[in-house]
């Protein structure tokens, strides 16, 4: 399996989050952010881990042709080791569990033997400290800024602290490694994200809801490089 280029750790990357697009039009929607965009966010939710009940393998095939960005599988799901192959057959190239899963040390190392990159999320109430364990074994971290389950929540401030304590450990122990932010990201919150110390911004209402996604978009980065 061939990855996508994920770019470099120390550059800034928008990820628009499909779940927040208009589910009619989604290939002529991430056609739409490819030039200003960096990865293609998919959010997989089982109903049970979270209650909502989202996209699966079959829509991340069907969107694979339509973009040549990486594709960045986050699985709220609460057995993540049932559906990683599916995922990596889609067209997946990074797939991110929550340490809060089941048996998430074990999907991490079956997401690496099927050529994935590999994240690890942790939610907002969850401390730094459960996921410095495993920052040799993956690619990305993912600190969730919402409570994961339904698009359009409100960004919770204080999980700030939290990314800027990853950062250190990163840059100290696993330079390498991704630290992106998930919920709530928009123009006013991107550039707090990224003076803290996240280079990986997922987005989705702050784009797709906006009445020009590919203004909301740019005005996204810019608002970020300023920080």
């Amino acid at each position: 399996m061939s990855l996508r280029d994920p770019g470099s750790p120390t550059a800034l990357r928008i990820a628009p989050s499909i779940l927040a697009a208009d589910f009619a039009s989604l290939g002529a929607a991430l056609h739409q952010l490819d030039a200003v965009t960096d990865w293609v966010h998919l959010d997989v939710m089982d109903g049970h881990f979270v209650p909502n009940l989202t996209l699966g393998p079959a829509l991340v095939a069907s969107l694979r042709p339509h973009s040549d960005h990486l594709f960045d599988c986050h699985l709220m799901v609460t057995d993540p080791r049932r559906h990683l192959e599916a995922f990596a057959h889609a067209g997946a190239d990074s797939c991110t569990v929550h340490v809060e899963a089941h048996e998430a040390a074990a999907a991490l190392a079956d997401a690496r033997a099927l050529g994935l990159r590999v994240g690890l999320a942790l939610n907002p109430d969850t401390p730094a400290a459960a996921v410095l364990d495993h920052l040799g074994d993956v690619d990305v971290i993912l600190v969730m800024s919402v409570f994961p389950g339904f698009a359009g929540q409100a960004f919770i401030p204080e999980v700030l602290t939290k990314v800027r304590d990853l950062r250190e450990e990163i840059d100290a122990h696993a330079p390498r490694v991704d630290l992106e932010i998930d919920g709530g990201i928009d123009q006013d919150t991107a550039g707090g994200a990224v003076a803290a110390g996240a280079r990986v911004l997922v987005a989705g209402s702050a784009i797709f809801r906006a009445a020009d996604p590919l203004d909301a978009a740019r005005e996204l980065r810019h608002r970020a490089r300023s920080a």
